[in-house]
């Protein structure tokens, strides 16, 4: 099978689900920006060949250039798993009359009012919601709904730009950042925990189900600096109070129509036990949620997702062997990092248990906390107790420092 596989090289996570595809004998023609010799060598090897183009947001430009690619070297399916470029895989399906999602259905997985009221019709529970651009709409549906409420932009990726909004000051200060051409999605608060439900589908029907844990709820841990926010993987996902996660989960992906592929979606769990949609993507979790997945087991998720896609076998059996958490840490200070604390400590209490460490070194300048998840890097630990993990987790959170300057 022939793959065409958009950014192969970014984010980090792509080389590992380029090696899938290469591993199940797949032929994978990467298209990216960069050029080849820019790429990591896990990609460069596992790559048959590589369409470079000047970019990948002139949506025109690309579709001409694979169809004459194309034309000498016929594809097979068309993939992508970072989301600003979901809607150029689906053109890049229609273009090359090749299965797989087009731009109607993937613009259930973008647009976040089209895919509640897709569920809404579907008589899924979704929070209550509708959508606004500018200081005025955004103010009379933040009436109309009423507080406390959520703001996110229609096209969001992840939490960035998410505003949980309690007041008056809250909600002047959501509308500032968002800006006044940008479309939001305004929708109800709902109080409880949250969790993803993802999954890995072929043909509509799902091969593998994982549920991960966020603490706190990722619209306080982006929003407060000093948090070290946790992502725990699930090692028990049959118990009982995430049942109607996992059925609404199931719901969703059949009320949509996914058939092949990764899906990410995030749900809350309220304090009473209802189960209430989030939101959805055709697309892996990012950070690192997939590398827990594969903690959690011991198997690849990576290659089972290029089984899915390619429809071969899939071989990757969940062992449920352990809870796995990243916890992601962030500086204390500006400029460069300048010492690492706690680091020693953690690993003669719990070495076997901390199964990687990625953490920026001395002399690294201190990455943007609100940008991105990761920060200045993390720590996976993985236990089989569900308790001894948090307990873990809750030691790294507190007890690693790292300071700029």
């Amino acid at each position: 099978m022939n793959v065409l596989f958009i950014s192969p090289g970014y984010p980090a996570e792509m080389a590992a689900f380029s090696r899938g595809l290469a591993r199940c004998g797949a032929q994978v023609t990467g298209l990216g920006e960069h050029a080849v010799h820019e790429l990591p060598s896990a990609v460069r090897h596992a790559l048959a060949d590589y369409v470079q183009v000047p970019t990948l947001v002139d949506t025109d430009a690309v579709v001409a250039r694979v169809r004459e690619y194309a034309s000498r070297h016929p594809l097979q399916r068309v993939e992508c798993l970072w989301e600003p470029f979901m809607m150029l895989a689906a053109q890049l399906r229609e273009a090359l009359d090749i299965g797989g999602m087009r731009t109607a259905q993937t613009e259930l997985f973008r647009d976040k009012e089209k895919m509640k009221q897709a569920l809404d019709a579907a008589g899924l529970r979704t929070p209550r919601h509708t959508t606004a651009t500018g200081a005025d709409a955004i103010r009379a549906a933040a009436a109309s709904i009423g507080l406390p409420l959520v703001i996110k932009p229609i096209a969001g990726a992840g939490s960035a730009n998410t505003h949980e909004v309690r007041d008056g000051d809250a909600l002047g200060a959501a509308i500032a950042d968002v800006g006044e051409q940008r479309e939001v999605s305004v929708e109800e608060f709902i109080a409880g925990e949250e969790y993803t439900f993802d999954t890995v589908c072929s043909g509509g029907r799902i091969l593998y189900e994982n549920i991960a844990w966020y603490r706190p709820k990722p619209i306080i841990g982006r929003a407060v600096e000093w948090i070290s926010m946790q992502t725990v993987n699930l090692r028990d996902i049959d118990r009982p109070q995430l049942a109607a996660g996992r059925e609404l989960g199931r719901r969703v992906i059949e009320a949509l129509g996914f058939r092949t592929g990764f899906t990410h979606m995030e749900w809350f769990l309220t304090p009473d036990g209802e189960a209430v949609f989030g939101e959805i993507g055709a697309r892996p979790p990012g950070g690192r949620s997939v590398d827990l997945m594969n903690f959690t087991h011991d198997f690849d998720i990576y290659l089972g997702w290029a089984e899915a896609v390619t429809g071969q076998p899939f071989t990757q059996v969940a062992s449920c062997r352990y809870n796995a958490a990243a916890i992601f840490k962030r500086a204390r200070g500006q400029g460069r990092i300048c010492a690492i604390h706690g680091l020693e400590e953690l690993r003669r209490r719990y070495g076997p248990h901390i199964v990687v460490e990625d953490l920026l070194p001395l002399g690294a300048p201190r990455r943007n906390w609100k940008q991105t998840l990761i920060s200045d890097g993390y720590l996976i630990v993985r236990h089989p107790r569900l308790d001894t993990t948090m307990e873990i987790a809750d030691s790294v959170g507190r007890e690693l420092q790292l300071d700029a300057r």
